[in-house]
């Protein structure tokens, strides 16, 4: 399985630490969980934009016809 080693300063360490304990899990848990949403918030924010543009888009289009 694929991993990925990330460097934190001393100050990002404790915070995502403590986060972490808030949440009742691990650091790497945490970690994980926290760029797998990252990832998946920021896509589907670029599928419904480009939604946006492809209605906007057909609007402008029929207009035009």
């Amino acid at each position: 399985m694929p991993s990925l080693n990330i460097t934190f300063t001393d100050e990002e360490q404790t915070l995502l630490r403590d986060a972490a304990d808030k949440e009742g899990v691990s650091l790497k848990t945490f970690a994980h969980h926290a760029v797998v949403e990252a990832a998946s918030s920021r896509k589907k924010m670029r599928d419904q934009l480009l939604a946006d543009i492809f209605a906007k888009s057909a609007e402008l289009n029929e207009r035009l016809a």
